[in-house]
């Protein structure tokens, strides 16, 4: 029996716990009380329609789940950021999948509402996925308008993307089934088609009782801009659905009429499970994110059949590049080892640390990616690059730039999980949310953040302590470990995968053994987009 492994797997199988909990509430929405008024309305919600319209045995995966987490509190919170992204099979076909959620505010638009419909929109644009909205919003939230309403990355940006998908090529349906004003009312009719709920629906630009104020006509909404008013006078919706359901069948039969993609061509063979058990994952993972162990042992149970060919395995062995297969899909694994290594020369490497050569190794081994087309997996647990007077003077800078430069130019898809740390300039080279990855998840082990919350808590002591003795001020033993404990305490909360998940800095976070599904579903969208742009690193430091 293994001690260690038995701890580990304890304290692991104790985060994903966490994560299965804070999921189910998450799922609730605005409430049980907000969802029964939802069905008494006739009405199904959200995570109802989403997974009424994607084929029922077929795989999914949920974008942005935790958005909004922990937000907005002084304004009732926003779970999920109001809104329900997956990305699954309609028909056989993958698609992405956009619904409001109106039991969370009326499905109103938070400034992070707007933030996860254009990370949806992004990934159906970057893979030329259909994608798909069910619309049931009461539009902007008024009271937060000067953060959502105007600028380039707000509300007014989903419509234009719109435009751009169309020009693209993409297909886009929507179903209003429920609320549709004002600017809102410009998503759904700037897609392909259109279907209207009757009786429960409606679509407008400005509601019965602005339509008061602003010019003293009286009228009612159904009349104003119900199912009927717009199928049979305004043409401005093209299918009047009696029910959720029925306009949901109408979505799958159109999707199901959709032509064949032309493909990217990545390399895919009969998909194997890895041999090695996946689930030890969690007893090799450390509970101490200080604590060493072999990323190797984590990527045989990723991959399939165990199986993976190291590129130069004996030179910068502080990150492993590998070509594998997952789910049948060709991969290039660049990862970080965080073993203790020692190199040709005898001298010892820290794990989880980017020296010279490791970057100039991955550098390499991400432009021989991109020569075959395989597209690219990152596993993070990255502290960052070498410091000191030794890494300074032989280049650490201008070896990291190189590595820094090859990520933002490659052209093959990437897909980033976060393990375990994801720290500084080492987030940035191995691909954080910064470099366009097509998707990036995180494990619950993982912690992301300029720094480690004790080594930040340390830094941010010493510049509050040099302030107190400016001021004359003499701080105690007690005073400065209650301080550190502030500090840090502070900052660990920072650094919870959560809290970067709220802000949509990853995807999501995920149960280890949900990886292969994230990476290969990945691929499998990324394939509907054939690579256009010839990989060019441009100049580089030498």
């Amino acid at each position: 029996m293994d001690i260690n492994f038995n701890k580990n797997e304890d304290h692991n199988k104790l985060l994903l716990s966490k994560l299965k909990s804070k999921l189910a509430k998450v799922k609730l929405g605005g409430g049980e009380k907000r969802i029964e008024k939802h069905h008494a309305k006739g009405k199904m919600t959200a995570r109802e329609r989403v997974d009424y319209l994607l084929d029922a045995k077929a795989k999914s995966i949920e974008i942005g789940a935790f958005a909004g987490e922990g937000m907005y509190a002084e304004h009732g919170g926003c779970p999920s950021g109001g809104v329900v992204v997956k990305m699954g099979y309609i028909k056989g076909k993958q698609c992405i999948v956009v619904a409001n959620d109106a039991t969370v505010k009326a499905g109103a638009w938070f400034p992070i509402t707007g933030k996860k419909n254009l990370r949806a929109q992004e990934i159906a644009m970057e893979n030329k996925l259909p994608i798909i909205y069910l619309v049931d919003s009461a539009g902007v939230y008024l009271p937060m308008q000067d953060e959502i309403f105007p600028d380039k990355e707000h509300f007014g940006r989903i419509f234009r993307n719109n435009a751009i998908m169309s020009s693209m090529g993409i297909t886009q349906i929507s179903a209003i089934m429920g609320s549709c004003v004002a600017g809102g009312a410009y998503l759904p009719i700037m897609s392909d088609e259109a279907i209207i709920v009757d009786k429960t629906s409606s679509i407008f630009l400005a509601g019965s009782y602005l339509v008061k104020a602003a010019i003293g006509e009286t009228i009612d909404n159904e009349t104003l801009g119900g199912a009927t008013t717009h199928c049979e006078i305004s043409g401005v919706t093209d299918y009047k659905a009696k029910d959720d359901k029925d306009a949901l069948d109408k979505i799958k039969r159109l999707i199901d009429k959709i032509g064949d993609y032309d493909k990217a061509g990545f390399s895919r063979n009969e998909a194997k499970k890895p041999k090695e058990n996946p689930e030890d994952i969690y007893g090799i993972l450390p509970k101490s994110r200080a604590d060493q162990y072999d990323m190797k042992a984590i990527i045989k149970r990723l991959v399939d059949d165990s199986e993976f060919d190291e590129y130069k395995e004996d030179y910068g062995k502080t990150i492993i590049t590998a070509y594998a297969r997952i789910d049948g899909w060709a991969v290039g694994i660049v990862a970080n080892q965080r073993q203790l290594v020692k190199n040709a020369k005898g001298e010892m490497q820290f794990g989880g640390v980017i020296y010279n050569d490791s970057a100039d190794k991955a550098t390499r081994f991400i432009a021989n990616c991109n020569q075959k087309k395989i597209p690219l997996v990152f596993l993070q647990d990255v502290t960052g690059f070498m410091v000191g007077s030794k890494s300074e003077h032989s280049g650490i800078i201008k070896d990291g730039a190189k590595m820094v430069n090859a990520v933002s130019n490659s052209v093959v898809p990437k897909f980033t999980i976060v393990l375990g740390n994801s720290y500084g300039a080492g987030n940035y080279a191995m691909c954080g949310k910064a470099y366009d990855p097509r998707l990036i998840a995180a494990w619950p082990s993982a912690e992301l953040a300029v720094m480690s919350g004790n080594s930040a808590a340390k830094v941010l002591l010493q510049i509050e302590k040099a302030s107190l003795k400016k001021k004359g001020e003499k701080i105690t033993k007690e005073n400065e470990d209650e301080l550190f404990n502030k500090i840090k305490a502070r900052y660990d909360n920072q650094v919870s995968p959560y809290y970067a998940a709220s802000r949509i800095w990853t995807d999501a976070v995920i149960d280890p053994l949900d990886t292969r599904t994230w990476i290969s579903m990945g691929i499998e969208a990324a394939n509907h987009a054939p690579i256009e742009k010839q990989f060019n690193m441009g100049v580089l430091q030498v």
